[in-house]
């Protein structure tokens, strides 16, 4: 299959052009399954390059795959070619693997669209971008695909471009990633300078063998950083991402959750000899960088109200996590969260797509509650990623995250101290935000009863009375959304007289796959414990072994690593106290919900941004037009004006009669005999 890897982004890129000529006339379903099929071969095509590579010996298993000359000019000879590498392979398998469950699940939520068609040409155009960018063996075949996912993405958020909101959402979006995409093509220009490729191999063996400076590793790593911050959704250029939950949800669950921001992630990792040979303030960098992310992108969902926004700030905050692990070492800890994430956010979004379906397209959380008895499946698979994300064991978010902490404290030092305790209380943030959302949807009380039948609601609200000792007490979610209603007769999408139901099968079978993997996924990569066969221990840490050996760092002598299972331990209790602390509050009602509006307002971070671009920021837009236009464009165009002049000037002479020029060349001869005469003396 390795000669064939190029088949990985040829089905989907068949699949976008089938559907570009022939997709109206597919029509809904028949487009959705006919893109679905383009991706799942694709998949299967990395589950066979996958086996390919584990029959190598470990330090073999790397494969070119190069289809033609791309850029033939001079010294810069870039090939269009694909490398197949346990990296690489790993990225294949789940963004191939998600992105056929999400099409799936796709065909159902966007049954009954009039642009059905439109809409998976997209996605399969997405998943030719997104196979590009991590099979790419050069940075600038990665950035083909790094282009093309910020594309799809502009697309796939204001696909309901009608709606201003929307639109914008979409402009927001490509104009935060131009930022970022600055930074990749500096790192690319730098790179070519100082060692005269692009190719990965070629940085990274010059990084490795000491062929770079320490000063241009560190321009390059920078300027690679850049580029992860702008799609990565980190601080400063996150704002983008919250608004991206204006698309259709299965867009949310594959772009903006489970593969395109992971993009930063992978770059970073698949540069990993760069960033060691670069200054060790790079890494300090990105590891604070990650970190406050995390924690600050924490704080605002535990007050968000939209089902998706919860969803969307805990993404920009897992991503720090990943790029806590990157800054600390951790590289194979950073790709098995990526994993892990990918598997319950994806659950998650498709989820919470699966709930808006059956709310008739409500999204208001304050709306919803006691979902569980009509929604049972996807209440059931909701809860598994409730409990992964939060970091319960077994479930996979456990191990990933925990092994991420692990690293950040064996990387020793106060600022390590300080980021674990902040990877800390961000776990304790992230159970308990997820903890409310579960409450609040599935839980509690039946909160959209004055748009439901009465007797539905009245049934579910008598159900409902076992679930807690304390619905005498005040529920701030009732009296929100009855403060709503008040001023609001008619919510979000949820009109008149309805009864929330539970998806199709073809929605719901995506569901209970990404649950089970949710579940077992942690399996990739088991710590070493004592009650874990050693067969079973650091799976994907030897997979990928070959490619971060230069870039990962070694924790097994440090007392962080001597005290795993305390430490295991501590991160139980931390995300079992942020459970019970959000049960109490809104499960129980025993503590008065605290919910500041400057956290539902995102710190105002967005807001300042959006003054300032308004403010300010637009006068000196407009004082450097001005002074393009009138000093720098005036100097030119006055050059030109003062050529132009003196040439109107000499023209004049040019009269075209003999008899002037005749007179011209007299004047000059009597000029010179009288230089020669009066000037220089001769008579």
């Amino acid at each position: 299959m390795l000669d064939v890897i190029w088949l990985i982004p040829a089905f989907p890129l068949f699949g976008f052009f089938t559907l570009l000529l022939f997709g109206r006339k597919l029509g809904d379903p028949k487009a959705g399954y006919f893109a679905a099929a383009m991706v799942l071969a694709s998949f299967v095509v990395s589950v066979g390059a996958y086996f390919d590579l584990l029959s190598m010996d470990e330090h073999d298993r790397s494969h070119v795959e190069t289809l033609f000359s791309w850029v033939p000019v001079d010294s810069l000879q870039i090939d269009m070619a694909f490398l197949a590498d346990p990296l690489s392979i790993v990225m294949c398998l789940f963004v191939t693997g998600i992105a056929f469950l999400i099409h799936l699940f796709a065909i159902g939520y966007m049954q009954g669209d009039e642009k059905f068609s439109k809409f998976f040409l997209y996605l399969n155009l997405f998943v030719l971008s997104m196979t590009l960018l991590v099979l790419g063996e050069n940075l600038l075949v990665t950035f083909l695909g790094w282009e093309g996912v910020g594309t799809c993405s502009y697309f796939l958020i204001s696909f309901w471009h009608t709606k201003d909101a929307n639109a914008t959402a979409g402009k927001k979006a490509f104009v935060t990633n131009r930022i970022g995409d600055w930074g990749f093509m500096l790192a690319m220009f730098l790179g070519f300078k100082a060692v005269g490729t692009v190719s990965y191999f070629g940085l990274n063996e010059a990084a490795e063998f000491g062929a770079l400076s320490e000063t241009t590793a560190t321009g390059i790593a920078l300027f690679l950083f850049i580029g992860a911050v702008g799609k990565s959704a980190q601080l400063p250029l996150y704002v983008w991402l919250p608004d991206a939950m204006a698309g259709p949800t299965p867009v949310s669950a594959l772009i903006h959750a489970a593969t395109m921001v992971t993009a930063g992630v992978f770059l970073m990792t698949r540069m990993n000899p760069m960033l060691a040979a670069a200054a060790p303030e790079v890494s300090t960098l990105i590891a604070w960088v990650g970190g406050i992310t995390a924690l600050f992108a924490a704080t605002i969902a535990v007050a968000q109200q939209d089902i998706k926004k919860v969803l969307a700030y805990s993404t920009v905050s897992q991503l720090g996590y990943m790029f806590l692990a990157v800054g600390s070492g951790a590289f194979v800890a950073a790709i098995f969260h990526m994993v892990t994430h990918a598997f319950f956010k994806a659950l998650l979004f498709l989820g919470s797509g699966s709930v808006i379906h059956g709310m008739h397209h409500e999204q208001d959380m304050r709306h919803m509650g006691a979902l569980r008895k009509l929604m049972p499946v996807t209440a059931a698979t909701f809860i598994i990623g409730w409990l992964a994300i939060a970091g319960v064991p077994p479930f996979a978010g456990f191990w990933s995250k925990d092994e991420i902490l692990l690293f950040t404290l064996a990387k020793g030092g106060t600022s390590a101290t300080v980021l674990y305790v902040i990877g800390l209380v961000t776990a304790l943030l992230t159970a308990f935000y997820m903890t409310r959302q579960v409450i609040l949807v599935f839980f509690g009380k039946a909160r959209w009863g004055s748009h439901a039948n009465e007797a539905e609601a009245a049934h579910l609200v008598d159900a409902d009375a076992d679930d807690s000792s304390a619905d005498t007490a005040a529920d701030t979610a009732d009296a929100e959304a009855e403060a709503l209603d008040d001023h609001q007769p008619e919510t979000h999408g949820a009109h008149g007289e309805f009864k929330p139901h539970e998806s199709p099968w073809i929605m719901l079978f995506p569901l209970v796959v990404l649950a089970f993997l949710s579940t077992v996924g942690g399996a990739l990569n088991l710590p070493s414990f004592s009650f874990i066969p050693k067969d079973w221990q650091h799976k994907l840490e030897h997979w990928l072994h070959p490619v971060v050996e230069v870039g990962e760092n070694h924790i097994t002598d440090t007392s962080a690593y001597d005290s795993k299972g305390l430490l295991a331990l501590l991160a139980i209790a931390v995300a079992l106290a942020g459970i019970a602390l959000a049960v109490a509050v809104y499960g129980k009602k025993a503590i008065k919900p605290v919910e500041p509006k400057i956290l539902a307002d995102g710190w105002r971070y967005d807001a300042a941004i959006s003054a300032f671009m308004g403010g300010p920021g637009r006068k000196a837009f407009e004082a450097i037009a001005w002074f393009d236009q009138h000093i720098v464009d005036g100097a030119v165009n006055g050059t030109a004006k003062l050529v132009g002049g003196t040439g109107a000037g000499v023209r004049k002479l040019q009269t075209g009669n003999i008899r002037n020029y005749a007179g011209i060349v007299g004047i000059g001869v009597v000029l010179l005999l009288a230089w020669f005469v009066i000037g220089r003396g001769v008579l």
